[in-house]
């Protein structure tokens, strides 16, 4: 199983946008913490409040957003754009057809971007 932790601005509102990717929540430590799951993968959303979100050592602040990407398979690809058009995401482009099927980049209503949400390949 794998855990990724991601961080953003608030968690209540991320969690329409994953669970339009088909998470549940599987834990709610308060309101600045939820974990999901979906298969065999567990996210971590990491609000403002937690010991992710503290100032390190050197002075920088942790905050949500960046280039890497969560890639997440799903049965159609155009039927998973429309639920995640609903919770306000944003898509980049229209699908593109790529070596492993076809691709779509987008950023969450949270600022986070997803790479390759893929449909059959």
């Amino acid at each position: 199983m794998a855990t990724v932790r991601y961080l953003v601005k608030d968690v209540d509102a991320a969690l329409p946008f994953y669970e339009a990717l088909g998470f549940s929540i599987t834990e709610r430590w308060g309101p600045p913490f939820v974990m999901l799951a979906r298969g065999d993968l567990t996210l971590w959303l990491s609000g403002p409040g937690t010991s992710a979100s503290r100032p390190l050592p050197d002075g920088s602040i942790p905050g949500p957003g960046g280039w890497n990407r969560l890639v997440i398979e799903v049965e159609e690809l155009q039927t998973a754009m429309s639920a995640l058009r609903k919770t306000g995401a944003h898509f980049r482009s229209e699908p593109v057809q790529g070596p492993g099927g076809p691709t779509s980049a987008r950023r969450g209503p949270i600022g986070k971007s997803h790479r390759a949400l893929r449909g059959e390949r």
